[in-house]
């Protein structure tokens, strides 16, 4: 598939690092570096505009490197970019260890899926089939 995309930034172009991966790294796009303080969030643009196919979506995920070994995170993850959104594409981080975070321009701050979805027509009925699991949730699967 074929995406349009205007690259405002001096980074790459977002890519896949295999050709078995789901998702490609985004870069902060930004003229100085950002400090992240502890439970801090931030809006960081990364100068990316995409023109995705009515269908698609373009999920936004945190990099798990920079979640495990420095605590950042994607603050509304998944993130969801819509087919007809055309603004400049700005990742939520937020800060959830306990020491500051730089981040450089270029920086890989986060990685980006591109899926389908569906879009659905409810059918209001009164009852719902019965499963074996019946309402059970938060945890109740597996457990006898």
């Amino acid at each position: 598939m074929i995406v349009k995309i205007v690259n405002q930034s001096n980074n790459p172009l977002p890519e896949y690092s295999t050709i078995h991966s789901a998702g490609m790294d985004l870069r902060a796009n930004i003229s100085e570096p950002i400090t992240l303080k502890s439970l801090e969030r931030v809006l960081v643009p990364t100068g990316l505009f995409i023109e995705l196919p009515v269908g698609y979506e373009a999920q936004i995920r945190p990099r798990s490197g920079l979640a495990l070994k420095k605590g950042i995170t994607v603050l509304n993850t998944p993130g969801t970019i819509d087919a007809d959104y055309r603004g400049e594409i700005g990742i939520i981080l937020i800060n959830l260890s306990n020491e500051v975070f730089v981040i450089q321009h270029g920086e890989r701050i986060c990685q980006m899926v591109i899926a389908s979805h569906e879009h659905i027509a409810w059918n209001s009925v009164e009852v719902l089939e019965e499963t074996e699991r019946g309402a059970g949730g938060f945890g109740h699967t597996g457990k006898k």
